[in-house]
């Protein structure tokens, strides 16, 4: 194509344009990733149907999806560092993943629960113990 042929092209409205849809578990991959990069969320890695996992700071915290539309309600299992003011950071989680969710895919995020499934104090970077 030319140019000219793109220019003589008459332009459709947005609305006809057609039209994207987004796969649950594609939400369920942003939200858990979100978790694991932007918060102190960790998950659960190793073992065999649930038996014999362990806590993971590294590991995505797992997600699950209910979407009706355009609007999502989420559901994110984590393990967070020990000690933490649980009610702060569970706040802090479920703004952080709405707000990252909304802006990375349009989709309308209307409530995220957060189970905390385990708490770990995290592992120190070195032998010295940082002091206040």
């Amino acid at each position: 194509m030319t140019q000219a042929d793109t220019e003589r092209r008459p332009r459709r409205a947005i609305e006809d344009r057609g039209r994207t849809s987004m796969s649950r578990r594609v939400l369920e991959k942003i939200a858990s990733q979100v978790a694991r990069d932007e918060t102190a969320a960790g998950g659960t890695s190793g073992g065999f149907l649930g038996i014999g996992s362990k806590a993971d700071f590294t590991a995505r915290p797992e997600a699950s999806v209910e979407l009706a539309g355009n609007i999502a309600s989420l559901w994110v299992k984590v393990g967070l560092p020990y000690p933490v003011p649980l009610r702060t950071a569970t706040q802090e989680l479920r703004e952080r993943i709405a707000g990252r969710v909304t802006d990375l895919t349009g989709v309308q995020v209307r409530q995220v629960d957060v189970t905390v499934a385990w708490l770990s104090p995290r592992p120190a970077s070195s032998g010295r113990r940082r002091l206040l």
